[in-house]
């Protein structure tokens, strides 16, 4: 698990949210969160353009959802895409505990199994382990079993059984904490079986360097201005609650710091691509257009560190958005 020290993450659940736009992601984490910490509304469009984060408890558990716009969207140009494949790293770094795939009940469709098939060719093979299927609009199964539903498809029930047959069933517009702790509790057993830690690979990593290093640049920014506060405390406070609220003081401008950090560092700016897989996953992607071949670009990635690595040449941007294109 990661440190609470220093500039690294809180101990959190890191759960992103991926999933074809209008599934329903921005409103599953305003459920799981219960408020409303991303934007819905009835558009033809989808809502979330940008990456979004918003940390909360849900059943006494502490986590970060991170919410992904539809980067497969033909809409965006390569580098678009590029920029918002680093900006979900980067608010997702040192790694995600659960990859959340948010479909929504009903037909599954080209576009949704397209979906599927860029976020294997992205994270690789080995992220089906930190990966969970989440049902939304469950209020529409009526009478059906979410088990009946799955089966009459070939390809969401392979999707189903690729996540080891973890999912779950959630109504957005139905009240009911029940939902979410049964929910948080399949990922925190999913989590304890991977042995407490979280998927990463070596673009998490390179992110958690960066972040690493620009927050502590803004910590030492603000140095003055915490040094005022820090007067202001010795001042008023009463010395055996002293030290208590300036390590609160402390802690809250080290969280800032990572906070501003994750959103501007020099990996979101594409100033930092490890090298070595460049060439081999930039094939990769560029091979996943044959049509066919995107069956079984999760087997070619899986063998390497990580598949984003291509998404993040211009080559290989251009052949995800060539791959999401075919109809």
């Amino acid at each position: 698990m990661t440190q609470s020290t220093g500039f690294y993450p809180v101990e959190e659940i890191r759960i992103v949210l991926i999933g074809k736009t209008g599934n329903g992601k921005s409103s599953s984490g305003n459920t799981i969160l219960n408020r409303t910490a991303f934007d819905v509304r009835l558009s033809p469009q989808s809502v979330t353009s940008e990456c979004q984060k918003a940390r909360g408890t849900a059943a006494g558990i502490r986590v970060a959802l991170i919410d992904t716009p539809g980067i497969y969207d033909t809409k965006y140009t390569e580098q678009e895409v590029v920029r918002k494949l680093r900006e979900c790293i980067s608010l997702s770094a040192p790694g995600p505990h659960v990859f959340l795939i948010v479909i929504k009940l009903g037909r599954f469709t080209q576009e949704e199994q397209k979906t599927i098939e860029l976020l294997q060719m992205v994270f690789g093979d080995r992220a089906a382990a930190y990966s969970m299927v989440l049902f939304t609009h469950g209020e529409q199964l009526g009478n059906t079993t979410v088990e009946a539903f799955f089966s009459q498809s070939e390809k969401l029930r392979s999707l189903v059984e690729r996540c080891d047959m973890r999912y779950h069933v959630l109504s957005n517009t139905v009240s009911d904490s029940c939902q979410v702790a049964e929910l948080l509790t399949k990922i925190s057993s999913m989590v304890q079986h991977n042995g407490g830690m979280y998927y990463t690979n070596a673009m998490f990593q390179a992110a958690e360097r960066a972040i690493q290093e620009r927050a502590e640049k803004i910590f030492y920014l603000n140095a003055e201005k915490k040094r005022q506060e820090e007067e202001k405390l010795k001042a008023t406070i009463e010395a055996s609650l002293l030290q208590e609220e300036l390590q609160r003081l402390d802690e809250e401008y080290r969280r800032e710091s990572r906070e501003k950090a994750e959103k501007k560092n020099k990996f979101v700016k594409g100033l930092i691509v490890p090298s070595a897989e460049v060439g081999m996953l930039a094939g990769a992607a560029a091979t996943a257009c044959a049509g066919p071949v995107c069956a079984v670009v999760g087997a070619v990635v899986g063998g390497t560190i990580g598949a984003l690595v291509g998404l993040l040449t211009p080559i290989a941007a251009k052949a995800v958005k060539k791959m999401c294109a075919v109809q």
